[in-house]
């Protein structure tokens, strides 16, 4: 696999910015058991609600309750993951990447026996599937695409086997509906790479498992539903469709700044901008008080968000000032704040007919390390220039 096909492909596996976390709920040969199932349950709710300690000490509750089940260690895994990668602290990132490959290793030695004992056992290869999910995306933020698409190839076997021996298993359809969707976003070369090493890109077929998974879901519905926020919102066009979902998501997890964040785009794009504004004051007085889960190092973010509120009215003066503030905090954790800064200054040139200046901020957008649906917009904009809307100077909202 090419080092831009394998950085590409990381939409495809994993959802940023949110918790990821995955289980089945049946395997072909034994059933979650009622206790685990309650408790990841537990842990899945406090995870969506930014409480990383929690989530932690009950993954490790479902470990204690059977050591040699994998699904306990993959939760703690991916929790290891992403709690390190919504840090603003470089040392805490190491060490939860570090903790992430070491509780890895626990979860594939355990699920490799599982399945040694029996090839069939739908919960333990899906435990696999999550836990080569969180290597593989380790790997790709070190470079090292071999070991990326060696974890590529045997998540998608654990998933094509999971899918065979247990079709009624709806949650394992997330992942390869995410797979299948956006390995068809790709350019040409990289879908025929990826072809070889997972599956075809197949978008309608891949939007409907994501669906699937959002509806009939167990552990996973919630991560399914707020795919379909971003499906609806970035690629389909569509935020309608992403409204009620991204509502009902925010009422539940109201700790959890990242649905009112998302919640004020879709309310935005939807031209419903003084409820979008409203939101994103309210995420302005949180951040400028410090209320947990609020951080000061959430700014970056909100400027962004200010810069796309702005935007969708017209108002490319405030939008461009406030995606240039954005871009004042260079860290990894806001490179996907850069990325669409950067994407949204190109739309703001090309809207002014200045487009040498677009090209320069798309071709910054690549270089941004990981952030996938971003270079998707810019790739399209470096390939035909933006154009606005007919009417998209809607007024003003103070």
């Amino acid at each position: 696999m090419s080092g831009g096909t394998g950085r590409r492909l990381l939409a495809a596996c994993c959802a940023l910015g949110l918790f990821v976390c995955a289980a089945t709920t049946a395997g072909a040969a034994a059933p979650e058991p009622a206790g685990m199932r309650a408790v990841l349950r537990q842990g899945i709710e406090k995870a969506f609600n930014l409480d990383s300690a929690g989530a932690e000490a009950m993954f490790r509750k479902a470990v204690a309750l059977d050591p040699e089940d994998p699904t306990g260690y993959a939760f703690l895994a991916v929790n290891h993951l992403f709690a390190a990668e919504l840090s603003f602290d470089a040392s805490e990132r190491e060490a939860g990447r570090r903790e992430m490959l070491r509780v890895v290793g626990e979860a594939l030695t355990r699920g490799e026996a599982r399945v040694g004992a029996d090839p069939r056992d739908g919960r333990a290869l899906f435990a696999m599937a999550l836990a080569r999910t969180a290597k593989f995306r380790w790997a790709q933020r070190q470079r090292q695409y071999l070991t990326a698409a060696q974890e590529a190839r045997g998540l998608w076997s654990c998933l094509d086997r999971v899918q065979r021996d247990d079709p009624s298993n709806a949650d394992s359809h997330l992942l390869s509906g995410l797979i299948r969707y956006h390995i068809d976003h790709l350019p040409d070369l990289a879908r025929f790479f990826s072809s070889f090493v997972l599956t075809r890109g197949d978008r309608a077929r891949g939007l409907r498992e994501i669906e699937l998974a959002a509806a009939q879901g167990d552990l996973l519905r919630e991560l399914a539903q707020s795919e379909l926020v971003s499906v609806w919102l970035n690629f389909e066009k569509q935020p309608a469709r992403a409204l009620p979902i991204v509502r009902d998501l925010q009422k539940r997890f109201p700790r959890n700044y990242n649905f009112s964040f998302a919640l004020a785009s879709v309310l935005s794009e939807s031209g419903r901008h003084r409820e979008a504004f409203a939101v994103a004051r309210d995420l302005e007085k949180g951040i400028a008080a410090g209320r947990p889960p609020f951080v000061p190092q959430l700014k970056p973010r909100h400027d962004q968000l200010m810069g796309r509120l702005f935007f969708n009215q017209g108002d490319y003066a405030r939008a461009e000032a406030s995606f240039r503030q954005s871009l004042q905090d260079p860290s990894e954790a806001n490179a996907r704040i850069r990325a669409w800064s950067y994407v949204r200054l190109g739309m703001i040139h090309d809207a002014r007919g200045e487009r040498e200046k677009a090209v320069e901020f798309y071709n910054r957008t690549l270089g941004v390390e990981g952030e996938g649906v971003a270079k998707v917009e810019a790739r399209k904009y470096l390939a035909a220039p933006y154009v606005p809307p007919p009417g998209s100077d809607r007024g003003r909202v103070p």
